[in-house]
């Protein structure tokens, strides 16, 4: 998928998420949706929602700096790894971190050690916290 069709896609999400009656966006159809509650090491608590769509696409936003962030899935070696401009958000089962890229490859993470909150009704979670 090219640069400017991913783009164009994140786009189309984010509309998604603004307009809470939208359907789905054009030349997208989302398979599934679902949120999920963190609690992590540095005692951030955040909300993730995450869409995968049916042709293997997944998204995921994720609120940084004040902020919520479109993230699209890209190749990992293990779990899975949404990127938004400098930023990753790098989920395994149910762990998560968020890096800052542009600090390189050996940088410690933003926020590690996100732990997703179990029992916790994902579906009324309401959680507004911001890295």
């Amino acid at each position: 998928m090219s640069r400017t069709t991913t783009a164009g896609t994140c786009l189309l999400l984010l509309g998604l998420v603004a307009c809470a009656g939208a359907a789905t966006p054009p030349g997208v159809q989302i398979k599934d949706t679902h949120t999920l509650s963190y609690h992590c090491a540095n005692d951030k608590k955040f909300d993730v929602t995450y869409w995968n769509a049916t042709n293997g696409q997944s998204f995921a936003l994720v609120p940084v700096d004040g902020k919520g962030l479109l993230f699209v899935d890209t190749l990992a070696a293990s779990g899975v790894r949404y990127v938004a401009g400098r930023y990753a958000w790098w989920s395994k089962g149910e762990l998560a971190d968020l890096y800052d890229t542009s600090q390189g490859e050996k940088a410690p993470p933003l926020v590690s050690d996100c732990q997703v909150v179990k029992g916790k009704n994902q579906k009324d979670a309401a959680n507004t916290g911001m890295i």
